[in-house]
């Protein structure tokens, strides 16, 4: 994988289209890179109205419900260490794509956490999700603990 891009959900789902080409038209997309998705939608509106799916440049998507919280709320989905297992999972799968994309709805706090995360678990550094957001503590902090006790 050569990027991690952090995404609003408005943004990604631009950046979906910029790969769309009308039938027998394929010089006319915008872009050809291939790619995953990690889509964090929110419970309270079951989601945000659509899914991506798997196509000839989207190789791969994984959509998660939680919510933009940091300790249980009654109503709301806290981000669960089965989840961080299913990202780091995805992210193993999806390796050989060219861009991996991750998107929440304001592309803030949730997937800046898991941005952060993916781009320290692939080697990187990733102070830059830091200096620039404000990503969700608890999700980023609960994808470390799994991440460390997976790695023994």
């Amino acid at each position: 994988m050569k990027r991690i891009l952090l995404k609003s959900v408005y943004e990604a789902f631009d950046y979906v289209m910029d790969h769309y080409y009308p039938f027998g038209q394929e010089e006319f997309a915008r872009q050809s890179d291939t790619y995953a998705v990690i889509s964090i939608q929110d419970t309270h509106t079951d989601g945000f109205g659509f899914e991506f799916t798997e196509n000839r440049f989207c190789r791969g998507v994984m959509t998660l419900y939680f919510d933009d919280i940091v300790r249980e709320i009654d109503g709301a989905v806290l981000f669960s260490e089965d989840d961080a297992n299913d990202i780091i999972d995805f992210t193993m799968r999806a390796r050989n794509v060219d861009t991996l994309m991750v998107h929440c709805f304001g592309g803030e706090s949730r997937s800046r956490a898991v941005a952060a995360f993916i781009v320290e678990m692939l080697g990187g550094d990733s102070g830059e999700y830091f200096r620039t957001g404000n990503p969700n503590e608890h999700v980023y902090s609960t994808l470390k603990k799994v991440w460390a006790s997976r790695k023994g």
